[in-house]
C-alpha cells in the first residue's frame, strides 16, 4: 500500500500565496521575471537566509584577509547547444565572468561542473569544451576546479554546465543594486535582444534577411573602461534573462527609486527589431549575454559614454534615461509618439532556455 504524501509544509516561507497557483515548477520560474522573483524571494531566501545572501546581486561580496572578493555561481541549460555567434561552452564562461564583473571585480578563477547526457556525441562535447577553454583564455580567468557527471539518456538534454567565479574588487569601488540615486543617468552598452533572437532563430528554424548573431562576450573590459572614468559608479548589471525591462525593474525596486527612459534611445538592431515585430515580441524583454546597464551620477555620463564607445564591445552604447524620485519601484518608458507606458517585470517565460 502506498503511503500518502505529507502535505506541503509552508512554514518558513514568506507570503507563499504567489506560489500556490503553481503546484509544480513551470518554465516561467526560470524566466528572470516575476515568477522567478517570487520563487526566490518567497521560498529560497527565507529558508537559507543570511547577511551575505541578502545582497541578492549578480555576485556576492565578502571580505577575506583584507581583500574584498566577489563570488557568483550560474548554471547553463541553453537549447540548442550551438547557435549563431557561440555555444553553451563560451556562454558558461562569459555568463559567470560577467556576473562577477558587475560588482566592479576583476574575474580571476572559475570552477566548472559538466552534467552530460548519455548518448551525447563526443565530437559535440569536444567542441563545447574547446569553446569553454578558449573563452576562459580570452577572459583571462583560470579554471581551477571541476566535476563531471553523466545522467541517463533523456534526462539531461545533452549538456548542462554549472560555473562558479571569483574575483577581486578594487579598493574604493562600491557598486550595488541598491545604490541608484535620483538624478543618476542610465546607460546601456549596446544593442538589446541579440542573444534571445539568435537562439529563437535556430530553435524555431526561422530565417531573417540579415543573420542575427548572439552578443555573448566578456564584459569586464567595459567595466574597467568605466572605472577608468570614475570609481563613482552606483550600479552595474548585465541584461540577461528578462532583458532590459527586468533589469531596470529589479534595480528600481532594490534602490527604492523610479526609472524613466526614452524608448527611441534604446539601441536595437534593425534585424532584431524586425524579428521581434514578426514574432510579436518586445525587444526590451529579450535576453542579452554581452550587454550591461550602468547607473552613475549624471555629471559622469558623457565621459562614461565616450569610454564605452571607445571599446569594441561598446560602440553602440547610449544614454537612455535617468533615475527619478517619483514612482519608486516603477519603470516608465516614453514612447516615440510622446506617450508614457509602464514597463513591468515579465510575468512568465518569453524565450525558454536562452542561457
Amino acid at each position: 500500500m502506498t503511503t500518502p504524501a505529507e502535505p506541503l509544509n509552508l512554514a518558513g516561507w514568506t507570503c507563499p500565496l504567489p506560489l500556490r497557483s503553481y503546484p509544480t515548477i513551470v518554465m516561467g520560474h526560470g524566466s528572470g521575471g516575476k515568477m522567478m522573483s517570487d520563487l526566490i524571494q518567497h521560498l529560497f531566501v527565507p529558508l537559507i537566509a543570511n547577511d551575505l545572501l541578502a545582497q541578492v546581486g549578480d555576485s556576492t561580496l565578502f571580505d577575506m584577509n583584507g581583500s574584498r572578493l566577489a563570488i557568483s555561481t550560474d548554471s547553463f541549460v541553453v537549447n540548442p547547444l550551438f547557435f549563431p555567434g557561440g555555444s553553451i561552452g563560451e556562454l558558461a564562461v562569459y555568463g559567470t565572468v560577467n556576473d562577477v564583473a558587475m560588482s566592479g571585480a576583476t574575474p580571476l578563477y572559475l570552477s566548472a561542473g559538466f552534467i552530460l547526457e548519455e548518448g551525447l556525441p563526443l565530437d559535440d562535447l569536444g567542441r563545447i569544451v574547446s569553446a569553454f577553454g578558449a573563452a576562459a583564455q580570452a577572459a583571462n580567468v583560470q579554471v581551477i576546479a571541476g566535476d563531471t557527471k553523466v545522467v541517463n539518456r533523456g534526462h539531461g538534454d545533452g549538456v548542462f554546465i554549472n560555473t562558479t567565479g571569483i574575483g577581486i574588487v578594487p579598493a574604493g569601488v562600491n557598486i550595488a543594486a541598491d545604490r541608484a540615486r535620483p538624478g543618476d543617468a542610465v546607460l546601456v552598452s549596446g544593442t538589446m535582444g541579440d542573444h534571445g533572437i539568435a537562439i529563437m532563430s535556430v530553435r524555431e528554424g526561422l530565417g531573417f534577411e540579415a543573420e542575427i548573431v548572439s552578443d555573448t562576450a566578456p564584459l569586464h573590459g567595459l567595466v574597467a573602461a568605466l572605472l577608468g572614468v570614475t570609481q563613482d559608479i552606483h550600479v552595474l548589471r548585465d541584461a540577461t534573462r528578462g532583458g532590459l525591462a527586468a533589469v531596470l525593474n529589479e534595480l528600481a525596486a532594490a534602490s527604492g527609486v523610479g526609472i524613466t527612459f526614452e524608448e527611441q534611445r534604446v539601441p536595437v538592431k534593425p534585424a532584431v527589431h524586425a524579428a521581434c515585430e514578426m514574432l510579436g515580441m518586445d525587444p526590451l524583454y529579450v535576453a542579452n549575454e554581452g550587454k550591461l546597464v550602468a547607473i552613475l551620477p549624471a555629471e559622469h555620463a558623457e565621459a562614461a559614454l565616450a569610454a564605452l564607445r571607445a571599446h569594441p564591445l561598446g560602440r553602440d552604447a547610449a544614454i537612455i534615461g535617468q533615475v527619478v524620485e517619483s514612482h519608486p519601484g516603477m519603470v516608465l518608458a516614453r514612447t516615440g509618439i510622446g506617450a508614457t507606458r509602464v514597463v513591468d517585470l515579465p510575468a512568465g517565460e518569453l524565450l525558454p532556455r536562452i542561457c
